[in-house]
């Protein structure tokens, strides 16, 4: 396991997660991901510490209000939020960690299709 931290560009948002060395993470295709280039690492919420910056965080949600869509209200960078496929933990956007794990592992997710294959996700915010 590595500890890695991360945040936005601004830097009033930082986090940590605790992962393994080696990781997957999901380029996903739906509608928001594709415009924002996210790439998601989703750890069990018992991983994620939020260091600073719960006062600059605005949420947003859409569709089934499932999602919660976080975001710095300073910088408007998206770091993390809970997902709709694991509301019990959080997805990392890879691209905001400062420090990533040793290998990283990249597979396409269709999100466009997401009542499809949203269950796949599912077993990846649960404590190995």
């Amino acid at each position: 396991m590595v500890k890695c931290q991360g945040g936005c560009h601004c830097g009033a948002v930082r986090f940590e997660i605790e992962t393994d060395d080696e990781v997957a993470v999901q380029a996903c295709n739906c509608s928001i991901c594709e415009k924002l280039g996210y790439l998601h690492l989703i750890v069990p919420a018992s991983k994620f510490k939020l260091l600073s910056g719960e006062d600059a965080l605005t949420t947003y949600t859409f569709n089934t209000r499932v999602a919660k869509h976080t975001f710095c209200n300073v910088c408007g960078i998206k770091s993390f939020y809970v997902p709709r496929s694991n509301p019990d933990g959080f997805s990392v956007n890879l691209r905001c960690l400062d420090n990533k794990p040793g290998m990283v592992h990249i597979a396409a997710f269709d999100g466009q299709n997401w009542e499809m294959h949203g269950d796949s996700l599912s077993h990846l915010s649960k404590d190995k």
